[in-house]
Formats: C-alpha cells, structure tokens, sequence
C-alpha cells in the first residue's frame, strides 16, 4: 500500500473549507470538463498543497488573493520548486476567476492542449539485461 503524504490530512480540510473562488472554477474542472484532462484538488506536492492539479497533463493552477502580494517570495520558491518537478504553473488572480471565468477557462484549456504528457517510466535497472540473457539462453 503506498504510504500517505504527511500533508494529505491537511489538504483534506482544505478541500472541505474552499473559498467561494475556488468552489466557482471547482465547478468548470472537475469531472474532466476541459479537454477531457482529470484535476484535482488541494493535493499535496513536495511540501506544499496546490489549489488544482492535473497529474497527467502536469499542470497545477493557483488562485491568488489579496495576501499573494505580501508572500510574493514564498510564491516564487513555490513555483520554482513545482517547474523544477516538471508541472507548468497557472497563477489567476481571485478577481480574473470572478469577472473572467470564461478568459481563465480558455488559458486552462490551451495549456491543457498544448502540455505533453511525462515520459513513461523507464524499465528497472538492470531488466533489459535478463531479457537479453535469457534470450541469449534460448539460442544455446
């Protein structure tokens, strides 16, 4: 069983407490509604907890408040780490989500279209090495 993320219960409560910008571009993402791409929500990566990613697309989207203006360093050292582990960053401001959502969706939506997915995971050290040697045996 694959142990849990320290900050899973944490993002739990913040999933049962979202802001009303959140529950309002909630509604547009979930159940794969653009372009088909899964999101979820309040999901920890690293050490931080994102607003909206999508696993397979490597997307994360952050919504930001009055308050990002006064943590711009912290957010920067968020990003960083996030890009450094191969998700593109969407940052809307509360006020865009609101007055905008239809402008948000459609930034959403190309990048959705534009992300390459993560290559597969590669074959386990050393496995390519028992096929051919098995494969070797069978020739003998």
């Amino acid at each position: 069983m694959k142990p849990r993320h320290p900050l899973q219960n944490f993002a739990r409560e913040l999933r049962n407490s979202s802001t009303d910008v959140e529950c309002l571009l909630w509604r547009y993402l979930k159940n794969r509604q653009v372009e088909g791409v899964k999101f979820r929500r309040q999901q920890p990566i690293e050490t931080y907890i994102v607003d909206f990613v999508s696993f397979g697309k490597r997307i994360v989207i952050e919504l930001d408040g009055g308050q990002h203006s006064e943590n711009s360093e912290y957010d920067r050292q968020r990003d960083h780490c996030l890009r450094a582990n191969g998700y593109k960053v969407l940052r809307f401001w509360n006020n865009d989500v609101i007055e905008n959502i239809e402008g948000v969706l459609e930034v959403v939506r190309e990048c959705c279209m534009a992300a390459v997915p993560p290559p597969p995971n590669p074959r386990p050290p050393g496995d390519g090495e028992l096929v051919s040697t098995i494969l070797d045996r069978a020739d003998e």
